[in-house]
């Protein structure tokens, strides 16, 4: 969250609210709303970091509200941030863990679990396939984010073919 709200100060400053309606904008459905409490915890956190500051900003029928502005240091770890390349392929999975230890044990069939872990991935499919239909094409952002998940899911399935074929 943190880095997210770095950058969307870097385009503007905003309040929490600001914020928050920006990222549901920009994301649609795709994205997971950010609960306005941890918005604003975060950006407490920021300011405390120094990597925004605030200024009260008076409104007339309505308390002050506190506005953000990304600080020099805040725009130097944002383009840190960019710059770095993000993680690629998870070597560490967990269900892989799970599918090669638990069966050694004795406590469960590789062949269920494939299954199991093969109708959630579908599960997960159907309703990204959902949130598309429902998403305004137009939101482009949106669209590719929802996307690029169905495409990581049909990797995963593929990937537990694969296992249940070298795994017999």
């Amino acid at each position: 969250m943190r880095l997210t709200l770095l950058a969307l100060l870097a385009k503007e400053s905003a309040h929490g609210y600001e914020l928050k309606q920006a990222l549901e904008q920009i994301f649609g459905g795709a994205y997971p709303s950010p609960n306005i409490g941890q918005i604003y915890v975060t950006l407490g956190r920021l300011e405390k970091d120094g990597l925004v500051r605030s200024v009260d900003v008076e409104q007339s029928n309505r308390p002050n509200k506190k506005v953000y502005h990304l600080t020099a240091a805040g725009r130097e770890v944002l383009g840190t941030w960019v710059d770095e390349p993000s993680e690629g392929p998870r070597v560490r999975d967990e269900f892989f863990l799970k599918l090669v230890l638990a069966p050694a044990s004795g406590t469960a069939d590789r062949t269920a679990m494939i299954n199991r872990q093969r109708r959630h991935y579908l599960g997960l499919m159907r309703d990204l396939n959902e949130l598309a239909e429902r998403t305004d094409p137009a939101n482009r952002v949106a669209l590719l984010l929802v996307e690029g998940a169905m495409l990581h899911l049909q990797a995963d399935l593929d990937w537990l073919e694969r296992c249940q074929e070298d795994l017999r």
